[in-house]
């Protein structure tokens, strides 16, 4: 196995473990992370828009 597998392998464990141990703030995180990414996809389309 190369070195990227196991450390892909680790990081894939973790996050599991993570998520089993505590569902309550990895939620949060999900639901932070796609707030995110709606607000950078509106400020996007409103400079794309803007150009129009």
């Amino acid at each position: 196995m190369t070195l990227k597998k196991v450390l892909t392998w680790l990081v894939v464990a973790f996050v599991v473990f993570y998520v089993i141990k505590s569902p309550e703030s990895s939620a949060a995180i999900v639901r932070s992370a796609g707030q995110a990414l709606g607000k950078v996809a509106s400020s996007l389309a409103a400079f794309v828009g803007s150009f129009a």
